[in-house]
């Protein structure tokens, strides 16, 4: 009789899937957060921070892997493609989950993808050498009507790429050439490579003493160049503050996600966090998922209307 009852509550537990199918709580292996972009910029800094506060509080690995290629396509594709377990992180600014899909140039789209929480506004400028005979992008466009000025950017795709072509269609001037960059730095403009150049000044503080900035891209004064002109006050329509956070697969256990959160939110309240900020003049914050994909869902249809205007 009891090896019968033992053998019924084997077979009761089997059925369920309380047995050979007991879960490990999250994380039970090493976690990859992949970076879409090169090393170096405030972003991947940040990330590297959350990353550490996850070894501390789990006692598991995180660790950073930077994926660069295809101006972040490549990298969000191998987060998007892998197990929705929380094993496989991407740190994502904007245009992943905005502009590249508005575009159509993904082999994703938003249903395959879920915010965990959005932690920065990068320090988004415009600069051009200490010397250029401009401060502002009206004086840029009048310099621009009778000589060529090169931009370099971080790909015609991308949102600060589109907003300065706006800025330029605004203005009634046209750049002689663009070339779009992985990353752009010092040496894009010491190199003349470009005149004037989107970038953010994680990458540019080596050379902060010779270069201006033409328009910062951030709704509030970037505190490393408090005089820096804000791009919203020079044209019209919508401006974007340039978000970053963390996405996951479709279907990642809520439990995997919030922990993620967590861990993400004290990183960001860290010493070490504000430090970076204070240096790069970044907006560093936690901000949940539901809020942070309303915020999305928004930007979204605004990022729609920038790109119909551009292929008027």
């Amino acid at each position: 009789m009891k090896n019968f009852l033992n053998g019924a509550l084997i077979a009761l537990m089997a059925s369920t899937g309380m047995v050979g199918n007991v879960q490990a709580e999250y994380p039970e292996r090493p976690i990859t957060i992949i970076e879409p972009w090169p090393p170096g910029d405030v972003d991947d800094q940040l990330v590297r921070v959350i990353a550490e506060e996850f070894t501390k509080q789990t006692g598991v690995p995180a660790k950073v892997v930077n994926r660069p290629g295809g101006y972040g396509v490549e990298g969000a594709q191998s987060v998007l493609t892998s197990a929705a377990d929380g094993y496989t992180v991407g740190n994502f600014l904007i245009d992943i989950p905005t502009s590249y899909i508005v575009q159509g140039i993904t082999p994703f789209g938003r249903e395959d993808m879920e915010v965990v929480g959005l932690n920065m506004n990068f320090p988004f400028i415009l600069a051009a050498k200490k010397d250029a005979p401009y401060n502002n992008l009206a004086e840029l466009a009048e310099y621009a009507k009778n000589n060529p000025v090169k931009l370099a950017h971080f790909g015609f795709e991308t949102i600060p790429a589109q907003q300065t072509f706006e800025a330029a269609r605004q203005l009634g001037f046209k750049f002689s050439t663009e070339t779009g960059y992985d990353a752009t730095d010092c040496t894009t403009l010491a190199n003349g490579d470009a005149d004037v150049m989107n970038s953010t000044v994680g990458l540019v503080l080596a050379c902060k003493d010779d270069i201006k900035i033409i328009a910062a891209y951030t709704e509030k004064p970037i505190s490393v160049f408090p005089e820096a002109p804000l791009l919203r006050d020079q044209i019209t329509g919508p401006t974007f503050s340039l978000w970053s956070g963390l996405f996951v697969p479709k279907g990642t256990p809520q439990d995997v996600k919030d922990k993620l959160a967590a861990i993400a939110e004290r990183a960001m309240m860290s010493e070490q966090a504000k430090q970076i900020a204070a240096t790069s003049g970044a907006e560093v914050y936690w901000q949940g998922s539901a809020e942070a994909q309303a915020r999305i869902d928004k930007d979204f249809e605004a990022v729609k209307d920038l790109f119909s205007k551009m292929k008027k």
